[in-house]
């Protein structure tokens, strides 16, 4: 297993939470304050994941990066999201937005590791 790259981290959280910001411009402002806290687990557990794939498995298989995020994203995340906002009665299309949402800044979290490896 190689080190948790710590910067990697907080600046995917960073790029996670600014991406969820410019898809939910229409959020509160206590939801707005959130988002970069919240996303610090995620991208914690993701550092960890790579790390523990190691850096030289990662530089051969590149595309691990993207696995792991979208993975995250698509196994965990989005179902997670579907079962809450249907317990609530929220609308399919904003369901869709906010999956969407969510897998892009999942996606973008994986590009920052891959992009500081």
């Amino acid at each position: 297993m190689g080190p948790v790259n710590w910067i990697a981290v907080v600046l995917a959280a960073g790029v996670a939470a600014l991406v969820l910001w410019l898809f939910w411009r229409g959020a509160s402002p206590r939801v707005k304050s959130w988002l970069y806290a919240v996303q610090l687990v995620p991208a914690a557990m993701l550092g960890h994941a790579l790390a523990r794939i190691g850096p030289d498995k990662l530089e051969l298989k590149p595309h691990l990066y993207f696995m792991q995020a979208g993975g995250l994203a698509l196994a965990i995340v989005i179902p997670a999201l579907w079962l809450a906002q249907a317990r609530h009665g929220v609308a399919a299309r904003e369901t869709w937005r906010d999956s969407a949402a969510l897998l892009i800044a999942y996606l973008a979290m994986g590009t920052v590791f891959w992009l500081l490896g």
